[in-house]
């Protein structure tokens, strides 16, 4: 892991041997063929689905690592888009190679759902505002009387949609679900999301963290399999909290890009482009606290196995 305290940042790729398709929030993805893709995954941050200017430095292998971690332990649950086809047997010179050394997958072209699927296992960030507005989460009436983090009995699937870049993300009722992708399929990817959580929280848990709620995307193959895709399980798609210092009815501290939430929050930006520069302290502190969620949750993992 030490070699990513020292990476150099890469906050646009630039892969000129394969045609760029698409460069979302955080990964560029190019084409390698008509079956695969290659998934690089910069260290840009967006919060409140903005992009900030400000890039994390060794943000991206911290994602990269932490999804091929859970990729393989969830592995025997579902098929994910993983090849064994190494990043650098696809690119040409040291200067591509340079960018997507630790940061970087090729995985098999899937077709994604247009849909994010959310597990919530404890009240917080927009559930929390929605239960204290309305005593809902995602549309779901909740027990009264809850507090802010507090632990949610039962996990809830809450989908949203998967907006394009600038745009927010809305949650979306599982009937308004069942009208875009269809009832079985909404069955399928509802019962997934909440194994796959389960399993996820069982683990962490063994390593000192709670996974307060996370996303995962999926997509379909060629075949119509449902296919777990994009990132599993990281400090950019989930809300980590330490065990220890975990307490009902406050803002626990987390390993994830909370921080910069507050600290957006506290300067009184208004959430639309372009973001704000973040200052010095607050790139360096999210960056290791990113770390700190790899260490705990990856660190001797295989020796323990």
């Amino acid at each position: 892991m030490d070699r990513i305290d020292t990476v150099d940042i890469v906050f646009h790729s630039n892969i000129p041997s394969l045609p760029l398709l698409h460069r979302g929030k955080v990964r560029d993805i190019y084409e390698v063929d008509d079956k695969h893709i290659l998934i690089v995954t910069t260290d840009r941050l967006s919060a409140f689905d903005v992009v900030l200017p400000t890039p994390i430095p060794g943000k991206g292998e911290v994602l990269n690592t932490l999804s091929l971690f859970w990729f393989q332990m969830l592995g025997y649950m579902m098929p994910n888009h993983l090849t064994e086809i190494p990043p650098e047997d696809v690119i040409k010179g040291d200067d591509e190679r340079g960018q997507v050394a630790g940061r970087s997958v090729v995985t098999r072209k899937i077709k994604p759902l247009p849909i994010e699927a959310v597990v919530r296992g404890f009240l917080a960030g927009s559930a929390w505002k929605e239960y204290q507005d309305r005593g809902t989460v995602g549309g779901r009436p909740m027990m009264p009387g809850m507090v802010e983090s507090a632990w949610i009995p039962e996990a809830l699937f809450t989908p949203t949609t998967k907006a394009s870049d600038g745009a927010h993300d809305e949650p979306i009722s599982i009937e308004k679900m069942e009208e875009m992708i269809g009832a079985d399929l909404t069955r399928e990817v509802e019962a997934m999301s909440l194994t796959l959580y389960l399993e996820a929280m069982k683990y962490a848990s063994t390593r000192g963290i709670i996974i307060a709620d996370t996303k995962f995307e999926f997509g379909l193959d060629e075949q119509g399999e449902l296919t777990l895709i994009d990132e599993v399980l990281t400090p950019d798609s989930s809300r980590f909290w330490s065990v220890e210092r975990y307490k009902p009815g406050s803002h626990p501290p987390s390993f994830d890009k909370q921080y910069v939430r507050d600290y957006l929050e506290s300067i009184g930006w208004n959430k639309q482009p372009p973001g704000p520069e973040l200052p010095p302290e607050v790139v360096a502190r999210t960056a290791e606290k990113y770390r700190q969620a790899l260490h705990t949750l990856v660190d001797d993992a295989d020796s323990e196995g």
